[in-house]
């Protein structure tokens, strides 16, 4: 009889650890790809043009945080991009210089696994983070400095200046492009690998049964075809596809001159409300709902959203562990802030 038990016990553990793996070949099939788990293979992915190195990313983690950075010296790239919260805001439409909102109502997207991306804005306009970093500083609604502003202002400083040659040697000449990249170098290591990482990587039971009943209805409505590779997202794809977007009066933005528009990332999308380009939607069942209808051509049900949420809860990485830096001293020669 004991061994009757064991049988039967030992049939359906194998039985459950054969559906984790069929589960989890389906969501390779349909495109979905894990964060490596091996720091090396991760590196081959984040270290692209193979200059990160440990003093760079620290100076660019206070380059990130310097609200210096910005004509006003209130704005940093951590004040819509907070790592605290998701790497978002958490408002509908970014704010910036003059705490005026963006001009096209457009939300602020989430910092972390932007690396994964292949296109950055919502209009897909820049190539990688190095090109990203640049456009915000400069932009009139956002921080509004220049180039030479920011040159001057980090050049006045000698505790960048010390900073910088530590990290790129005594020869560095530190410009907008510099700084700009050692800004997107430490970009490149906001990495959160999840769960759901865990589950396609081989531990089975990283998933619960209910979440992985969500991935199965993820995938079989077919959210797996925008918002698949390692970013959960980050293409550019046609929008609205099939209906309208009701909240499409919310703003004037209208994508690329195509009508495309980037992907957002499932990543830690629960930490990231409000929802779409012009963060219209506060409830993620609802965005889920809004996205059958638009994109995929279908009415989700309510049940079936709620199975999707639950497994997008899954997402929810594990954040590296950031200290607020000091900063370096500000001279008699650093710009003073200008609000106008």
């Amino acid at each position: 009889m004991k061994i009757m038990k064991f049988m039967g016990m030992s049939l359906l553990a194998s039985s459950l650890l054969l559906g984790a793996s069929s589960v989890a070949d389906k969501a390779k099939n349909a495109g979905l790809k894990a964060i490596p788990a091996d720091k090396a293979e991760l590196m081959k992915l984040i270290d692209t043009k193979k200059n990160i190195t440990p003093k760079r990313v620290e100076l660019g983690k206070k380059l990130f945080f310097d609200p210096g950075l910005s004509k006003s010296e209130l704005i940093s790239c951590n004040t819509c991009h907070n790592l605290g919260i998701g790497g978002v805001d958490g408002i509908p439409a970014a704010r910036g210089h003059m705490w005026r909102a963006n001009p096209h109502h457009l939300n602020s997207p989430t910092v972390y696994n932007a690396v994964f991306f292949k296109r950055q804005f919502w209009d897909g306009r820049s190539p990688d983070l190095e090109d990203q970093a640049k456009g915000p500083t400069l932009a009139a609604p956002e921080m509004a400095a220049t180039p030479e502003l920011i040159e001057e202002r980090i050049n006045s400083m000698p505790g960048y200046v010390k900073e910088f040659k530590k990290a790129y040697g005594d020869n560095v000449k530190i410009n907008f492009d510099k700084i700009t990249e050692a800004i997107a170098i430490f970009e490149r290591t906001l990495v959160t690998p999840s769960r759901f990482d865990d589950f396609l990587n081989g531990k089975k039971d990283a998933l619960t049964p209910a979440e992985k009943e969500g991935l199965n209805v993820f995938i079989d409505k077919g959210c797996a075809a925008c918002h698949n590779g390692i970013a959960l997202g980050g293409t550019m794809q046609k929008f609205p596809l099939f209906k309208p977007y009701k909240y499409a009066n919310v703003g004037d933005f209208k994508g690329d001159k195509n009508g495309m528009v980037k992907v957002p990332t499932l990543r830690n999308i629960t930490e990231t409300p409000p929802y779409f380009h012009n963060g219209a939607i506060w409830s993620l069942k609802e965005a889920v709902q809004e996205m059958g209808r638009t994109q995929l051509g279908q009415e989700i049900s309510d049940a079936d959203a709620d199975k999707i949420v639950t497994f997008l809860g899954a997402l929810k990485g594990r954040k590296p562990v950031i200290e607020y830096p000091q900063l370096p001293a500000i001279t008699a020669k650093t710009p003073k802030p200008a609000f106008d």
